[in-house]
C-alpha cells in the first residue's frame, strides 16, 4: 500500500523505513510548520543527542502562513558547512562514515535555496547510498484526510513521540551516552553501512496504522 510522507531533513530511522518498505507520496501542498523534522534531524555527537536545524527564511507583513514547497533556506548563515563540519566530528570514527562522505559532501556545497528540493534531493542521495531508488511521485493538492493510502504525514512531527520495536544496532558514542533510538538515517547509515537496507526492510511498521 502506498503512504504519504513529507520530505524531510534527512529523516529518522521510523520514516525511512516507511520510505524502503512502502510506495511513497510526498505531500507537496502543505503548509510549512515550524518544530518538524522538515528542517531539522537529530543525530548523536560526543555530547549525546544533537539538533541539527536548517535556518529559513520567514515572510512577513501580510503574506501570513509559507506553503512548504515555497520556503527558501537561509544559506547567509553557513549552515551547510556547520552541519557537514558536525557530521564529520561526530561520525569520523564511524565504520562507515569514509565510505559514504564522497556522495554527501556535495549536499553540503551546493547553492540551492529551496527547502523542499533541498529534501528531496538529499533522498535521492541516500537512495543511491542504499542502493534503491527513491519514489519521486507527488501530491497534486492538499487533502487533510486521505483514505486512499496510509497517511504517514504525522511523522514529521518532532513534538510527537511514536512507539516503535525496532532493533537496537552499535553506536559510536554508546558507551557513553546509551543507545539512542530512531535518530536520523544518516546515523545508521554511518554505523552500519551495507547492512542499513535490510535492517530498514525489517523493521516493524506498527505506527503507521494508528
Amino acid at each position: 500500500m502506498k503512504v504519504l510522507l513529507h520530505p524531510t531533513y534527512f529523516p529518522s530511522i521510523a520514516a525511512f523505513s516507511a520510505i524502503v518498505q512502502h510506495d511513497v507520496i510526498w505531500e507537496a501542498h502543505d503548509n510549512f510548520q515550524k518544530q518538524t523534522y522538515r528542517n531539522r534531524c537529530y543525530i548523536c555527537t560526543d555530547q549525546g543527542k544533537h539538533m541539527l536545524n536548517i535556518p529559513i527564511k520567514h515572510v512577513g507583513g501580510n503574506e501570513g502562513r509559507q506553503k512548504y514547497s515555497e520556503v527558501e533556506m537561509e544559506n547567509e548563515s553557513k549552515w551547510k558547512k556547520i552541519h557537514w563540519r558536525t557530521l564529520e566530528t561526530a561520525y569520523r570514527t564511524s565504520p562507515f562514515f569514509e565510505f559514504y562522505e564522497d556522495d554527501l559532501k556535495p549536499l553540503f556545497e551546493g547553492p540551492e535555496t529551496s527547502l523542499y528540493q533541498f529534501n528531496l534531493q538529499a533522498m535521492q542521495v541516500l537512495g543511491e547510498c542504499l542502493g534503491i531508488q527513491i519514489p519521486r511521485d507527488e501530491t497534486e493538492s492538499y487533502e487533510p484526510v486521505r483514505e486512499d493510502m496510509l497517511d504517514g504525514r504525522f511523522l514529521v512531527d518532532a513534538k510527537k513521540q511514536i512507539h516503535t520495536d525496532f532493533d537496537p544496532y552499535s553506536q559510536v558514542f554508546e558507551e557513553r551516552h546509551g543507545y539512542l533510538p530512531d535518530l536520523s538515517v544518516l546515523d545508521l547509515l554511518f554505523n552500519e553501512g551495507t547492512n542499513s537496507l535490510d535492517y530498514l526492510r525489517r523493521q516493524p511498521l506498527s505506527f503507521l496504522n494508528v
